[in-house]
C-alpha cells in the first residue's frame, strides 16, 4: 500500500479522534466534558502514540466508507453488464464485477480463480467489464470480445484469448474462430457505435472508482484490485473486509 498523503494522514487522525470520543463517551463522559481544546488534542496525541495499531484499521474503514460513497451512485451502471459479457449465471443473485485486460498477466492468473468461484456456487455472476488500457491490441482483443458477447459467445472467446497468450492480430482471430464467431458479423460489431460507447462506460466507470490498473473488482460495496484467490471472492460475496 501507498503512504499516506499528508491529507490522508489528517483524514485518519480525525477519523481516530472520532473513534476515541465514543470510547471515552460511555465511562468517562463527566470527566471528558471538562476537557478543554487542547487537553482533547493531546489527550488524542497520546493516545494514537500509545495504539499506533488503530492507524491501518482506521485507514481501512475510512477507505472502505469512501468507496462505498463512490458507488453507490453508478451502483446500477457498474452491475449491468453489455450484452453477453457475463461468466457463470447470467441471472445470478450473486455478483462480482471484473475490470479486466486481456494484455494483462494478472488478469490470466485470476481466470483459474474465478471459474473455480463459478464451479463452487451456482448462483455466482461474473460481469466482465473490459478496460484495455495496456496496448493497442488490448482494445482489439475487448472490441472482438464484446463481438462475442453480442453473439452469445462471450465465455469461449474469453477463456480462448488468454489461453493463446498476449493479444495480436493472430491471437485475437485464433480466439475468434475457436469461440465459433460468425467473423464477418464480429468485425461489423467490433467497429460499432455499440462497442465504442461501452469501452467509453467502462474507463468513466474505472476513473469515478479511482481503479488504475486491472484486475480490479466490485463485489457489494467493497472496490478493490489485483490478482485475488477465489477465497477472497467468497469472503467479498459474504460481505466480509479486510481489517
Amino acid at each position: 500500500m501507498a503512504e499516506p498523503s499528508k491529507t490522508g494522514v489528517a483524514r485518519i487522525i480525525f477519523f481516530a479522534l472520532g473513534t476515541v470520543v465514543l470510547g471515552f463517551a460511555g465511562g468517562y463522559a463527566a470527566s471528558w466534558t471538562g476537557l478543554t481544546r487542547p487537553g482533547t488534542e493531546a489527550t488524542v496525541r497520546a493516545y494514537i502514540l500509545d495504539h499506533p495499531e488503530i492507524l491501518p484499521e482506521a485507514m481501512n474503514r475510512l477507505q472502505a466508507r469512501e468507496v462505498a460513497a463512490r458507488l453507490a451512485p453508478i451502483r446500477a451502471q457498474v452491475t449491468a453488464p453489455f450484452p453477453g459479457a457475463v461468466l457463470g449465471n447470467p441471472n445470478g443473485s450473486k455478483v462480482v464485477v471484473e475490470f479486466s485486460d486481456f494484455a494483462c498477466s494478472y488478469c490470466r492468473h485470476s481466470v483459474a480463480e474465478v471459474d473455480a468461484l463459478i464451479a463452487s456456487d451456482p448462483q455466482v455472476k461474473v460481469v466482465i467489464r473490459e478496460l484495455p488500457i495496456l496496448s493497442e491490441q488490448s482494445a482489439a482483443a475487448a472490441r472482438m470480445g464484446l463481438a462475442a458477447a453480442e453473439q452469445g459467445r462471450y465465455a469461449a472467446f474469453h477463456h480462448a484469448m488468454y489461453e493463446l497468450g498476449p493479444p495480436s492480430p493472430s491471437s485475437i482471430t485464433a480466439a475468434a474462430q475457436k469461440a465459433g464467431l460468425d467473423m464477418a458479423r464480429a468485425e461489423k460489431i467490433a467497429t460499432s457505435k455499440a462497442v465504442e460507447t461501452e469501452l467509453a462506460r467502462n474507463t468513466a466507470i474505472a476513473e469515478r472508482l479511482q481503479f488504475n490498473g486491472t484486475p480490479s473488482w466490485v463485489v457489494g460495496e467493497q472496490a478493490f484490485s489485483g490478482a485475488v484467490s477465489r477465497d477472497v471472492l467468497v469472503e467479498a460475496l459474504a460481505g466480509k473486509k479486510e481489517e
